[in-house]
């Protein structure tokens, strides 16, 4: 079950990074989305293309944080592709992504949504690498879990959209819902499992016989 999920992981954020590449790199900018979402990627390349670059180093990077294998055979790999991760990665995506809110299609909603995961993304990086600092190698890992859970809204978020239109709802309606739907639950199963597993590896166990 566990390989499974390591798959999916893998599958899921390179596959979703392969397709940025694709419709960034290889499409006119904004060929793919809403003619609105175009009018204000036009208006502001500069910072769609930093958001993508840097989003798509965070997406592809992301995988890799969680080797064991990686950290304990390569453990300065590990902190080379850790520091690109948050300094390239969600520093620069967080803070293009929150220009990029500003502008966001959808009203205030979506505005309001995206900003936040923003905010959130460089919040939660940002606790990460002070954790590490500091040597707490425990509270780095669930901040990175945290961290990651916010990467992957870009892999959510081209889930929910194309399920949204086949289910025959109108984009108007949808886009505000989905930039909150995209990283909300992440965050939350992120937070109940996985750095609950964290939480319960860390309790003492109790004494033979006395618990």
């Amino acid at each position: 079950m566990k390989l499974f999920g390591t798959i999916w992981f893998y599958v899921l954020a390179l596959g979703v990074a392969a397709y940025a590449v694709f419709a960034y790199g290889f499409m006119p900018l904004g060929s793919l989305v809403h003619p609105d979402m175009k009018l204000n990627f036009l208006a502001h390349k500069a910072g769609i293309y930093t958001h993508v670059f840097a989003s798509l180093v965070a997406l592809s990077l992301s995988p890799f944080q969680f080797s064991n294998r990686l950290r304990s055979a390569r453990p300065r790999l590990h902190r080379v592709i850790g520091r690109t991760y948050l300094g390239i990665g969600v520093a620069l995506g967080g803070l293009s992504g929150l220009y990029m809110a500003v502008f966001a299609f959808g009203g205030p909603v979506a505005k309001l949504g995206f900003a936040c995961l923003a905010v959130c993304w460089l919040l939660t990086g940002l606790r990460a690498f002070q954790a590490i600092r500091r040597g707490d190698v425990q509270e780095h890992r669930k901040w990175v879990v945290r961290n990651v859970s916010l990467t992957l809204a870009a892999v959510t978020l081209r889930i929910y959209l194309p399920s949204s239109m086949i289910a025959g709802i109108p984009f108007e309606l949808a886009y505000p819902v989905i930039a909150w739907l995209c990283w909300v639950p992440n965050l939350f199963v992120a937070e109940l499992v996985f750095v609950g597993i964290y939480n319960h590896s860390l309790k003492p166990k109790p004494l033979d016989g006395l618990g």
